[in-house]
C-alpha cells in the first residue's frame, strides 16, 4: 500500500525540545536565584526532567489533568506547597526562558519541503492543542499540516493505538496509508507499529536502547533518511542504514 501521508510527533521530532528545556531552565534557574540549590544546571535539569516524566505519567493515566500535573511539577520541584496562582505564574516566567530557546532541527523543513508535493502532512503529540499550535505559529510550520492532534483534547494519548488511529481517521486514510514519525523508541516507534502505521524512529541520539526488529519500526538518524522510506520519487535523503 503506497504511503499517502506522514503523521509527525512535535517536540524531539521536529523541534529540539531538549536544548530548549535546557537552556530555558538554566536561564530560569538563574533568573530565580535557584542555582544554588543544586551541583550546576544539569543536575538541575535531569530533576526537573525526572519529574516531568512522573507527573506526565499520572495525567496519562487520568489521574491528574494537565493543568494539574503541571503546577505539581513546580511544587515537586521547589519542595514546598503553592496555590495554583503562585505555581501558574512561577511556570509562566520559565516559558519565557523556555520560548526563548526554541528552534527547528536543521533537517526539518529540507524534508517538508520535499515531501510537500507528494504526501499530506498532520501531528499527533501528547501534550495540549494550546502548547503544540503555539509552538507551531512560532516555528513558522503550522500551515504545514493539515491537523493537529494533542492527547489533552483526544482524550487518549501514545502509545495507546487509540491516539495513532484517531491521526487516520481525521486524515480519512487506513492506518496502512500513513507513517509516523517520532523520537521515542516505545511511545512513538512501537506504538505506531502496532497500530498498523509505518512507523519511523528518528535516533537522532542514540540515547534508548534498540527496540525489536519484527514488525517494529524503521530507524533512522537523520529526516532526510525518510522521503526514501516512504518511496517518494524526490532525490531528497539518503538510504535508510538502520532498520
Amino acid at each position: 500500500m503506497v504511503i499517502k501521508a506522514v503523521v509527525w510527533d512535535v517536540d524531539d521530532t521536529l523541534f529540539d525540545y531538549t536544548t530548549a528545556d535546557r537552556e530555558g531552565m538554566r536561564s530560569h534557574l538563574v533568573a530565580e536565584g535557584l542555582m544554588a540549590r543544586f551541583d550546576g544546571a544539569e543536575q538541575a535539569l535531569a530533576h526537573w526532567r525526572e519529574i516531568t516524566e512522573r507527573q506526565w505519567a499520572r495525567f496519562s493515566a487520568g489521574e491528574a489533568d494537565f493543568e494539574t500535573q503541571r503546577r505539581d511539577r513546580v511544587r515537586v520541584f521547589l519542595e514546598r506547597e503553592l496555590t495554583d496562582p503562585e505555581a501558574d505564574d512561577w511556570f509562566a516566567r520559565y516559558l519565557t526562558h523556555y520560548e526563548s530557546a526554541w528552534s527547528l532541527f536543521p533537517d526539518v523543513l529540507p524534508v517538508l519541503d520535499a515531501l510537500a508535493h507528494s504526501h499530506r502532512h498532520a501531528v499527533l503529540s501528547n501534550s495540549s492543542l494550546t502548547v503544540q499550535d503555539r509552538k507551531l505559529r512560532s516555528l513558522g510550520v503550522h500551515d504545514r499540516f493539515e491537523t493537529v492532534l494533542c492527547a489533552v483534547e483526544l482524550g487518549v494519548s501514545k502509545p495507546d493505538a487509540a491516539a495513532f488511529l484517531a491521526a487516520c481517521d481525521a486524515l480519512e486514510l487506513a492506518p496502512r496509508q500513513v507513517a509516523y514519525v517520532g523520537d521515542h523508541p516505545e511511545i512513538d516507534g512501537r506504538g505506531a507499529a502496532d497500530a498498523g502505521l509505518l512507523s519511523v524512529w528518528i535516533d537522532r541520539t542514540g540515547a534508548h536502547a534498540p527496540v525489536r526488529a519484527d514488525g517494529g519500526p524503521h530507524r533512522i538518524v537523520s529526516l532526510a533518511e525518510l522521503p526514501v522510506i516512504l518511496g517518494s520519487d524526490t532525490r531528497f535523503g539518503a538510504p535508510s542504514t538502520f532498520r
